[in-house]
Parts: structure tokens; sequence; C-alpha cells
């Protein structure tokens, strides 16, 4: 980040990223939609159902954890209704569904 002059209330602004270099991959782009999946798979591993990101152990559960993700994409589904076109709100709607049935399992 670089200090911005024309703007001192802010005193900051983000910078493009530095350029990767030849051969390696780059990072896919965040939309609605990644985001969404991406606090859901979050969700999954704290629930014990996602894959150990190093793909050597099977997560422990953390439900308090799971939950608070989940929470979470409630509050994201509150706050952006009536903002969402129908593919991301109806992305939103199964993931939570599916996620709140596994949690449920996961409690047994």
């Amino acid at each position: 980040m670089t200090k911005r002059s024309d703007d001192p209330e802010r005193g900051f602004t983000l910078e493009d990223p530095p350029q990767r270099e030849a051969g390696r991959e780059s990072l896919p782009s965040v939309d609605f939609s990644t985001f969404v999946l991406s606090l859901a798979t979050s969700a999954l591993y704290h629930m014990g159902l996602g894959p150990d990101p190093s793909g050597e152990t099977t997560p422990e559960k953390n439900l308090p954890l799971a939950r608070q993700t989940i929470d979470t994409l409630e509050m994201l589904q509150e706050k952006t209704r009536g903002n969402l076109d129908e593919q991301e709100a109806k992305l939103l709607e199964s993931v939570l569904y599916e996620l709140r049935m596994d949690f449920v399992r996961a409690d047994r």
C-alpha cells in the first residue's frame, strides 16, 4: 500500500498487485460465488467433513467455528437480500441449506 498525498483522511490506498512470474499460476479472481463457496468449505472443514488442506489428516470437529461460519453466511444473506442476481441468491440459499443439514448430522 502506498500513502496517498491527495487524500490525507484516508491515509492509504491499495496498489495493483505485483506481476506474477511467467509460468506461475495466479490466484483466481474473487467474486461473490467464490467467496460463498470458500466460507462453505471452511464450515465443512470445521464440521470434520472436509479434507485437511495438507491432505495428511482428517480434521478435528470444531462445531462452534462451523456454527460461526454458517451464521456469517446467514448474515451475508440477510444483508445482501435484494442485491444479488438470481443465480447468486440461489447459490447462497442452497449452500446454507446443505450446511445446516450437515451441521445437524455432525452434531450427533
